[in-house]
């Protein structure tokens, strides 16, 4: 097994994660906009800070204000991202060229894809202006990028040879149905953040205002704007977002509880029954975490570890998939 690839992977894989944290960080601080220009920010590659480079920002765009704390949010972000970008590019040529073959040369070709797009799509979260639809396909491909990445590491240490004995009583399509629920709760958490939902429903378990909850006003669409900044839908479609991830919460840790309770159970290995009793732990930390937004009034920090939870949960998640898919078999 080639060590540069496998070295790059794991690096690779820590630096989206630091990517993916970055990203939410820079939404929770309202820096998204930051730098309104990509990629560099005000024409520079880094934040303007002398008088001269101030007076040429505000000469090229006159109707922003240089923030310095917002930009170099938004900037460290992007440095990250791009290096994140030849870190794929270099496992790509590693990978052809050393013809690695513990790894489906398709993922790594589905990774290179997704970062170009992810690349397109940060380009258009800025010049579109924080456009929600292109926000919360922002959010969902960093995660999916840490979802492939986190692909290659199974692949890599976990070995074909070792045997894990196949958990029965576990209903078909259970593992499908639950990274299918968790992925709908990621997406719905990324729509609540890209449309500033989350301080518009106060109060547990349900909203304060829940009588303005109302399914119609969720196809209320945040389009034809100039710019979506801190969110141009009406409160009680905000309200109505924000009471749909609440739900789905609910829905989310009684099918990934279900699913994680079944393989702790029914399971004769070892590795999946510790990894079955760390999915039950972390969908506890993250309902707790949800609960504690809201009661201390959504504080950055928090809501940045609720971010970090959901990504833990799904590598968690695609990881008991894969030992299910690809590492159990029916007999020794």
């Amino acid at each position: 097994m080639n060590k540069k690839y496998i070295y790059l992977t794991v690096i690779s894989t820590f630096v989206t994660f630091c990517v993916v944290a970055l990203g939410a960080y820079t939404r929770l601080s309202n820096a998204g906009l930051g730098c309104p220009d990509w990629p560099g920010c005000y024409g520079f590659l880094t934040v303007p800070n002398s008088a001269d480079e101030l007076l040429a920002a505000s000469a090229a765009f006159p109707g922003s204000e240089v923030e310095p704390a917002k930009a170099w949010i938004e900037m460290i972000h992007r440095y990250f991202a791009s290096s994140l970008g030849l870190l794929v590019v270099a496992l790509l040529f590693i990978g052809v060229r050393k013809k690695i073959q513990e790894v489906p040369k398709q993922l790594t070709i589905a990774l290179f894809v997704m970062i170009l797009l992810q690349g397109k799509l940060g380009m258009l979260t800025v010049t579109m202006n924080l456009q929600p639809f292109i926000v919360m396909g922002h959010l969902l491909g960093g995660f999916t990028i840490l979802a492939l990445l986190s692909m290659h590491c199974f692949y890599l240490f976990t070995p074909q040879q070792q045997y894990i004995p196949k958990p029965q009583g576990i209903p078909s399509g259970l593992s499908e149905i639950s990274l299918i629920v968790l992925t709908l709760q990621i997406a719905l958490g990324g729509w609540v953040a890209a449309n500033y939902a989350a301080p518009h429903c106060v109060g547990l378990p349900v909203c304060e205002n829940i009588h303005l909850f109302s399914v119609e006003s969720l196809f209320h669409l945040p389009i034809g704007e100039l710019n979506y900044e801190y969110g141009v839908l009406p409160f009680e479609t905000r309200l109505s977002i924000h009471m749909i991830h609440r739900l789905w919460a609910v829905v989310t840790v009684f099918t990934l509880g279900y699913w994680a309770w079944l393989l702790f159970k029914n399971s004769q290995h070892e590795l999946l029954k510790k990894v079955a009793a760390l999915l039950m732990l972390g969908l506890l930390c993250q309902l707790l975490l949800g609960a504690l937004i809201v009661h201390l009034q959504f504080p950055i920090i928090v809501t940045l570890f609720h971010n970090l939870m959901a990504a833990s949960l799904l590598i968690i998640s695609l990881f008991i998939w894969f030992l299910l898919t690809y590492r159990c078999a029916e007999e020794a």
